[in-house]
């Protein structure tokens, strides 16, 4: 027999297995197909033969940026994991703070002996939305960046266009179709895929999603500012590898606030709509609305006195008049 802090469910378990793993493996199988393999060809964007916007020098490598795309990729899934996983397991250790979940939470008993804590339960949902959340934002990117084959502004540095070739005869002329480039046809295509800015939705992403975990759930009444100076830190960590995309000309101006826009977005969404501001099941309002109205005082009416008590009262007042 279940106690008032658990409820059996013999559906969450299924669920978790056969739904949400395979909406997860399906999202991180899409994911890969865009980023390791060929499957979705690239828009080929026509250009200007010297178009000034595409005539920066080339930056070089993605590894030899100053923020390599192996580092950032790592503190943008590790650190909000670490965050997350922390910041519950301080907060379950508080007995006001464990008290508060237990009452939020109940206790899921699968079956007759899994139990699963709101401890386990908040870890796997936070951290497993992030997840989703960040391999659906590098979906987006990689889908705009097919779709669009929006170019980089080093591109014509690498293409290296033929100029004394028919097409490129006249300073003005516009290559719709074909491709006249004589350079690194790897790394051409890698400057083709500009919009929006991966970096910049990845770390924005990342940045937002976390700093609304840390202003809903983390609660400290010593330090006022703590969490604003916590959370203004990893955002403008954020805006800073955005603007250093566009310093080092490997993204437009354009691709970077694209690239902010997307990533807030994603993030705004699955912490509002999904897990709902971090905050678990609310109180039952029932009881708490029958206590409200029974502690509230009776409606009262005015005393109308009848002519019987007002004839009664005049009588009293001339015999004590007379015995006086």
């Amino acid at each position: 027999m279940a106690s008032d802090n658990t409820h059996r469910s013999y559906s969450i378990i299924p669920c978790f297995i056969f739904v949400e793993l395979v909406i997860m493996a399906g999202t991180v199988l899409l994911a890969y197909y865009f980023e390791c393999t060929d499957t979705f060809g690239i828009h080929i964007q026509g250009f200007f033969c010297n178009d000034a916007d595409l005539m920066k020098p080339y930056p070089g490598v993605e590894e030899s940026s100053f923020i390599p795309p192996l580092i950032l990729y790592c503190v943008v899934a590790a650190a909000p994991t670490a965050i997350i996983f922390v910041g519950e397991i301080s907060m379950y250790i508080m007995k006001s703070t464990r008290e508060a979940l237990i009452a939020q939470e109940k206790t899921i008993v699968t079956g007759e002996c899994c139990y699963l804590n709101p401890l386990i339960r908040r870890i796997i949902r936070f951290i497993g939305v992030f997840a989703f959340g960040l391999f659906a934002t590098d979906i987006f990117v990689n889908a705009g960046q097919v779709a669009t084959g929006n170019l980089a502004p080093y591109f014509l540095s690498v293409c290296k266009p033929n100029y004394t070739g028919m097409d490129c005869r006249f300073n003005h002329q516009f290559i719709a179709k074909g491709n006249i480039c004589t350079g690194n046809q790897g790394v051409v295509e890698r400057a083709r895929r500009s919009f929006p800015s991966k970096d910049a939705s990845l770390s924005v992403y990342s940045a937002v999603y976390v700093t609304m975990y840390i202003t809903s759930t983390i609660r400290t009444k010593s330090s006022r500012l703590a969490k604003p100076v916590l959370c203004l830190g990893i955002l403008c960590a954020a805006f800073l590898t955005g603007l250093n995309r566009v310093s080092e000309y490997r993204n437009h101006c354009s691709d970077v606030i694209a690239g902010f826009i997307l990533g807030s977005a994603i993030a705004l969404f699955l912490g509002i709509c999904v897990v709902n501001n971090f905050k678990g099941n609310p109180f039952p309002p029932t009881k708490q609305k029958q206590e409200d109205y029974r502690g509230l005082p009776m409606m009262t009416f005015p005393r109308v006195e009848s002519p019987l008590e007002t004839l009664s009262a005049q009588n009293h007042s001339a015999s004590m008049t007379e015995v006086t």
